[in-house]
């Protein structure tokens, strides 16, 4: 039977869910060789009581071939889904960065070199007793980052999850990385490997070195660790756009998340509301330029 899910609807202003509604949908994820290969994802019957799909990461040019012909279909994000190549060797991928940001990444990396004695602290973890020591220390920082805080995406925390990673760790499938200052991590990596694709699983920083770019420079020295990998192929930087993946990325892909539901009055609702509250935030958007508005948008994103 096709698993369905009570999955949170989100309504969001950047970061922060002011709140949610529920749906019992069928999620669709599409993974990076299929996104790669153009392959169209194939809806599973809905099963009684479910409201409908949930496709994510669907090329936009195979929209016509998966939206079905009643319903209510409503795109809820569009982006480009990012990835590295992994087989070009670390010196042309960071030679094909801008010499901005070659800069920026030197002169992040001596920094927290130089708060720590003067080496940088990156540590590997890649084994199953590895990993296990990783995730305590992950932990740890965590516990205090916004992805957690504010989103509940932190690293878990719980039995199953840690068992998963230990397993993944003992078929040489999973990566760890931490950065330290002064024997303390403040900034975890945490990365799966599925045939050959390194996925951006779960990454967070200690908040109070936020200004020193901890994310970015443990990001580099963990591009050094998979380059060197001869079973890592592709880094997989997920859903959703940004800054950090636009420059560490050496190619991308548009897609759109699909919202493919049954004709009900409720989800009719609900879609409605989705289209009106995204509108306002689009609007807001576009306020933030304003010397008295923009301010008070950026501490509402922030929560």
């Amino acid at each position: 039977m096709t698993p369905v899910q009570p999955w949170p609807i989100r309504f969001q202003i950047g970061a922060r869910t002011l709140f949610s509604v529920r749906r019992r949908l069928v999620r669709v994820p599409m993974e990076l060789r299929d996104v790669l290969a153009g392959a169209v994802p194939v809806l599973p019957p809905l099963p009684k009581g479910a409201d409908g799909w949930s496709v994510t990461s669907l090329p936009e040019p195979l929209m016509p071939a998966v939206v079905p012909n009643a319903g209510i279909v409503f795109v809820r994000q569009q982006y480009t889904r990012y990835h590295t190549d992994l087989t070009i060797g670390f010196d042309a991928w960071f030679a094909g960065l801008s010499g901005n940001a070659r800069s920026s990444l030197k002169r992040k990396r001596k920094k927290l070199a130089e708060a720590n004695d003067g080496t940088l602290g990156v540590r590997t973890y890649r084994t199953a007793q590895e990993l296990a020591e990783f995730h305590g220390l992950a932990r740890t920082v965590a516990a205090r980052t916004y992805q957690e805080k504010l989103l509940g995406a932190g690293l878990p925390g719980d039995i199953p999850f840690r068992a998963v990673m230990q397993g993944k760790g003992a078929r040489g499938e999973a990566f760890g990385w931490l950065l330290f200052v002064g024997g303390t991590p403040i900034a975890y990596l945490y990365c799966p490997m599925t045939g050959g694709d390194v996925r951006y699983e779960y990454v967070g920083h200690d908040p109070s070195w936020g200004e020193w770019s901890p994310g970015s420079v443990l990001h580099l020295e963990a591009f050094r660790t998979l380059f060197a990998e001869p079973a890592a192929l592709r880094f997989d930087f997920t859903e959703g756009e940004g800054q950090h993946k636009r420059q560490f990325a050496t190619a991308g892909t548009a897609c759109v998340d699909l919202l493919l539901l049954r004709d009900s009055r409720a989800n009719r609702a609900t879609v409605r509301t989705l289209q009106v509250f995204d509108g306002a935030v689009e609007r807001v958007k576009r306020a933030r330029e304003w010397p008295v508005v923009g301010p008070m948008i950026s501490r509402v994103r922030r929560g």
